[in-house]
This record gives C-alpha cells, structure tokens and sequence, in this order.
C-alpha cells in the first residue's frame, strides 16, 4: 500500500487571508495527502491594525533583511515531506519579517535542503523583489523551487494602495460606496483550488518538472509589464530610504522617528505621482523595446534564479 504523500505548510498571516487563501489551494488535495501546518510566530508580535508610526518603521529591517526574531518551529526539522508550501506576503517589496527570519534560520536551512518547495503569494500587486529575495534564500538552503502561485488585488494601482492602507490602518476590509474590499478579491481566493490538481499530480508521479508550466497554464502568475518598471523604480527608493532611516538606530529608536515620518510623508506622494508616470513609460518602452521588457515579464513568471 502506497504511503500518502505529506506537505509542510509554512505560512504568517496577521490577518487572516493567506490562511483561507492556502486553505482553498489545498481543499481538493486534502484527503489525499497528509498536511501539516507550521504558523511562524515572531517573539514580539506584530500589530494589527498597525499604528501608523509603527507600520512605516518597520521598512527598513523589511527591506535590509534584518528581521525580528521568530519563535522556534513546532515541526520536527528532520522529518520527510514530499512536498514544503512556503505561503507569505510581501512587506515593502521585500518577503515579510517573519518569513524573512525563517529563511534566514539554521531551521530552515535543515527543514528545505533537499526538499521540493512551491511558494504561494497573497500580495497587492508588487511581488517581484520579494520572490527574488526568497529564491536566494531557497536556494542557499538547498531547496528546489517548483512552483509558484500569486494571488493579488486586481484593483486598480492606486485604488489598492488605498484600501490596503485602510485595511492595515483601520483594520477595515470590507468594500464601501466608492471603494472596493481591501485585499485580494473573494472570487479569486475561491478559484484558486484550480491549483491543486496540478500539485496533486506531480505528488503522485513524483515528477516535478512539469508542475510550473501547469500552474502558469492554470494563471497562477498574472504580471503586467508597468508593474516591473513600477517595481524597479521603488525597489531602489526603499533600499535608499531604508539606509537613511536605520543610519539613526535601530526599530523603534526615538531617534530615527523623523526620518521615518520623512519617509512616510514622501511614500504616498511618490505612489501616486509615479504611477501615471511609470503606466506611461512602460507603454513607451513596450513599443521600443517590446523584447527587452517581455523577457522581464517572462523570467519574473518562472522560479529560476538568475
């Protein structure tokens, strides 16, 4: 009698969606595969809802990838599993602090080395720097990346950017009069059990090689091309502010608060001046260097590590 295969979830949620999101990729798989959960839990928690002051001096350790520290796993490190889900969220452009702490753990280097990993996103919509970052870190663990999944906010740019700062700040996601639900939307969390079919396959044939084209096939990665020009773009703001702001102390120090509230008073300003502007140029660039840009799209939709 064959075992049943079992898969490791590795997930940190503050509130709530990427659990259901998870929980809905995996529906269909449930009763043919052993799954168990390992919730990150950092030491000092994370608020929700932020503060506002709170939220913006969390940037730079997001960024710099100096994390505050997590819990010890529950798991056995040792243990086999056919199969490791890391779910997270993009914090800054960069993986989530506790992701971030996991990755970077002498745990995690012996939980993944050698084991088959799909990551799964529940992000607004920039995503690229943090799957960047955590395929280095995949990788210098000696895990194989297989497979990714996005879900994001199809909202338009900038009305997510307000919805998701309401959400963070006021804990309020649902939708109003003049604003949609914050976060990624209902019908997309539903479908995305179309995810499992695939996973369960490569499980069962203990073949992997096809698993990512099949997910890119069922539309687990939608990326517009203004969006990696957009991302650039911030990518280099966050890295200059993020120096700036820890040059003065460490999180919370008194004395980096005014370079933080610089920070956060110039962010939403270059939100949304950038983004008509950033639409613009990657129409132009399209046009001039369609090839150029498309391979950009391409190599952010696969899980090699250039």
């Amino acid at each position: 009698m064959n075992e049943r295969p079992k898969i490791l979830v590795v997930y940190y949620t503050q509130t709530g969606q990427l659990r259901r999101i998870i929980d809905n990729v995996l529906a269909p798989i449930r009763d043919k595969a052993d799954i168990v959960f390992e919730e990150l839990v950092p030491v000092e928690p994370f608020p929700f809802p932020w503060k506002k002051q709170q939220f913006y001096d969390a940037m730079p350790e997001s960024v710099q990838g100096t994390p505050r520290a997590i819990k010890p796993l529950k798991v056995d490190v040792q243990a086999h599993y056919d199969l490791v889900v890391l779910a997270y969220q993009p914090w800054f452009l960069s993986p989530s602090q506790p992701t971030a702490a996991f990755l970077q753990s002498d745990e995690a280097r012996q939980l993944l080395n050698g084991k088959k990993v799909v990551t799964l996103l529940g992000s607004r919509n920039m995503w690229l720097n943090a799957q960047e970052k955590v395929k280095g870190y995949l990788t210098k663990a000696g895990a194989d990346l297989v497979g990714n999944i996005v879900l994001v906010d199809t909202s338009p740019n900038l009305v997510s950017v307000i919805t998701v700062l309401r959400w963070a700040f006021k804990g309020k996601k649902e939708a109003t009069w003049l604003l949609p639900p914050a976060g990624v939307q209902e019908k997309d969390i539903v479908a995305s059990s179309r995810f499992a079919a695939p996973i369960a396959q490569a499980l069962e044939q203990k073949s992997w090689d096809n698993l990512h084209p099949q997910l890119l096939a069922a539309q687990s990665v939608d990326l517009k091309p203004n969006l990696v020009l957009l991302e650039e773009r911030g990518v280099k703001a966050f890295r200059f502010w993020a120096k700036f702001i820890s040059d003065k102390g460490g999180p919370g120090a008194a004395s980096r608060q005014g370079r933080v509230s610089m920070y956060r008073g110039l962010l939403l300003v270059g939100i949304f001046v950038l983004t008509p502007i950033t639409l613009l140029s990657s129409l132009i660039k399209l046009n001039l260097k369609r090839n150029a840009l498309q391979k950009e799209v391409e190599y952010y939709k696969g899980i090699r590590l250039r």
